[in-house]
């Protein structure tokens, strides 16, 4: 199955208001330790800014993928979210 890549970048809004609640970034990162135990999730980065992240899924499909960015905490305060499927060369 193909490697799912996910450019997530928040609002400037909205980190105020992540900033604004310290439980909000816990929150998301449970989620991102739950799906690493899981297998689904391969790779993820956040920017020196924290304005942008990057996540890469394996053994999920697009659906699969839009489904869980879309529980995520911080989603509400996401201004532009694109997916790419990959074809893993090596």
């Amino acid at each position: 199955m193909n490697n799912i890549l996910v450019l997530i970048t928040l609002s400037d809004e909205g980190i105020q208001q992540i900033k604004a609640n310290s439980e909000l970034p816990k929150k998301e990162m449970e989620f991102i330790h739950t799906w690493k135990k899981e297998g689904v999730l391969e790779n993820f980065f956040i920017s020196v800014s924290k304005k942008d992240a990057v996540l890469i899924f394996r053994n999920i499909d697009e659906l699969d993928a839009k489904e869980r960015i879309a529980i995520l905490p911080y989603y509400p305060f996401m201004q532009k979210t694109e997916y790419h499927i990959l074809d893993k060369q090596f």
